[in-house]
């Protein structure tokens, strides 16, 4: 029988640190982040900067220029938002069975069969006028989407996501963060080479996503899983098998990967986004990290233990506390209210840090306030 490498903790977070594009070698540019990560998520929070600018800009640095991702997204059509999620243009037939199949659930399809003249409306008006936002689209509906959460009653978001889904329309552009919609063959078609593998069927596609994820994320249990926002990650029968020193169960782990296991790690300290992969799985954060983290935005104030937006710290391998921070346009500051250690800081740490909020806070445009705060 095969045997099955055992590795340590250790060499379990390089390799999940170098898939995340966090060694002190810098990605290229914004489309080798993306092409890397997969995947961007789009969120509408901005206490530092939004999100997804975080996340490039602690691939990138000071050098990432918000511009440049508008460019790809909307002029080079080299990325492209589905489901609230930038993705690289040549992932696009991996999502197309899941196009063809949506809606997936019997209730959505009627409600789009009972408003079959509200889905032509929207495609005739965005044809003649688009790309248009939501709030410049006629609401035409026969029966309004009825449902327990947010959405309930927004027909025309509901019908134009519906769309997008389906790969009828497609996200052109964000104006004041507001997605502009338009017919997706003005969208896609901008780079041919991504339409090209349309024969992927349906498990070829699956197998494919679910391979790529594992390779942005190096290693992550066997099974079928929420490591990450939309699509649960599947990593049965994809990657290598390996078992981590001190933890029960199978782990799979990225082929390439694992062939550089014993590389030493280029180390550097980054500030991560609470929305960045790394961390966003908080049972793996727990297993290979050794440390709790909850995004505490929706928490009420007396009851945050590390902040608003506490962003975690990395360094080398380590995540080794969260800084809890927030831009202040208005004053030109970067306010930082707090440094949280989840282990002692040494000096080469706490200067690491204080290094990486100058990074930070000139890359905002602002000034450091706050840099008498209290470690703890």
């Amino acid at each position: 029988m095969r045997m099955v490498p055992t590795l340590s903790r250790s060499q379990a977070r390089r390799i999940a640190v170098r898939a995340q594009a966090l060694e002190a070698e810098r990605p290229a540019d914004v489309l080798d982040v993306v092409r890397r990560l997969t995947f961007i998520k789009v969120d509408p929070v901005s206490a530092v900067a939004p999100s997804a600018d975080v996340v490039l800009w602690s691939r990138l640095g000071e050098a990432y220029d918000p511009a440049d991702l508008t460019r790809a997204l909307e002029v080079d059509r080299t990325l492209f938002e589905l489901d609230l999620m930038i993705r690289p243009m040549e992932d696009l037939p991996l999502f197309r069975p899941i196009m063809r199949a949506a809606p997936a659930y019997e209730r959505t399809r009627d409600w789009l069969a009972a408003n079959a003249t509200f889905r032509g409306d929207v495609l005739v008006r965005l044809s003649a006028e688009g790309p248009l936002p939501a709030t410049e689209i006629p609401d035409t509906s026969a029966v309004p989407w009825s449902s327990t959460g947010w959405t309930n009653d927004r027909n025309v978001q509901r019908m134009l996501e519906l769309l997008g889904d389906r790969g009828e329309l497609a996200v052109a552009g964000r104006r004041d963060g507001a997605r502009l919609w338009d017919l997706a063959e003005r969208v896609y078609p901008a780079a041919p080479a991504a339409l090209t593998d349309d024969d992927l069927d349906d498990d070829a596609a699956y197998r494919r996503r679910n391979e790529r994820r594992l390779a942005s994320l190096g290693i992550l249990r066997e099974g079928r899983g929420s490591s990450s926002p939309g699509e649960p990650i599947d990593t049965r029968g994809i990657g290598e098998p390996v078992q981590v020193e001190g933890l029960r169960g199978t782990w799979r782990v990225d082929p390439e990967a694992l062939a550089r296991v014993d590389e030493p790690l280029a180390p550097r300290t980054a500030l991560l986004s609470p929305l960045d992969r790394l961390v966003f799985d908080r049972r793996r954060l727990g297993e290979l990290w050794g440390v709790e983290y909850v995004l505490e935005m929706y928490k009420p104030r007396d009851q945050r233990r590390w902040g608003y937006w506490a962003m975690p710290i990395l360094h080398g391998d380590r995540l080794v506390g969260k800084v809890d921070a927030t831009a202040d346009r208005e004053a030109g500051a970067l306010r930082v209210d707090a440094i949280h250690e989840d282990e002692p800081f040494t000096r080469e740490v706490v200067e690491a840090v204080f290094g990486e909020l100058d990074s930070l806070a000139a890359w905002l445009g602002l000034e450091v306030a706050g840099r008498a705060v209290g470690l703890g």
